[in-house]
């Protein structure tokens, strides 16, 4: 019997997946736990407009993120921090503030996990730091450390 996998399922398949299992195992376990339903002309036809329209779903997320992308590599953040000799901070500017910084400064907001820096930045400079904003997408911008 061919099922259409409603949820993953171990050494079967993830979820969307069409698997052929034995009759017993289809009526016994994967249809009364919903973990599927039986592959037919219908549930196949809806299976498809589901994929497609996630597809569709996961093309908008992506063009978003590439136009945020374009506005974040225009964009350059200016921090101010107390700076002894040598240009050594005292403190660390770090994800937060550049976050609070882009989105009072350029009006983009974007959450602070989201922002890629190794270490803290303790010495006042210019360095370009990244920002994940999709698994395929990475955009760079200029963060500018300045002393009072």
């Amino acid at each position: 019997m061919e099922v259409i996998l409603l949820k993953d399922v171990k050494s079967l398949g993830k979820k969307g997946d069409v698997v052929k299992v034995s009759d017993g195992y289809a009526r016994n376990f994967i249809l009364p736990k919903k973990l599927g339903v039986e592959a037919t002309k219908q549930s196949l036809h809806e299976l498809k407009l589901q994929k497609d329209a996630e597809d569709r779903r996961n093309k908008e997320i992506l063009d978003q993120a590439r136009e945020l992308g374009k506005k974040l590599e225009a964009s350059t953040v200016k921090l101010q921090i107390k700076a002894g000799e040598g240009g050594r901070t005292f403190g660390s500017i770090s994800t937060k503030e550049i976050a609070t910084s882009l989105k009072e400064q350029a009006g983009i907001d974007i959450d602070r996990k989201k922002i890629q820096l190794s270490d803290p930045i303790k010495n006042v400079g210019s360095y370009t730091v990244g920002v994940k904003l999709h698994p395929e997408i990475t955009a760079n911008i200029k963060v500018v450390v300045e002393a009072v």
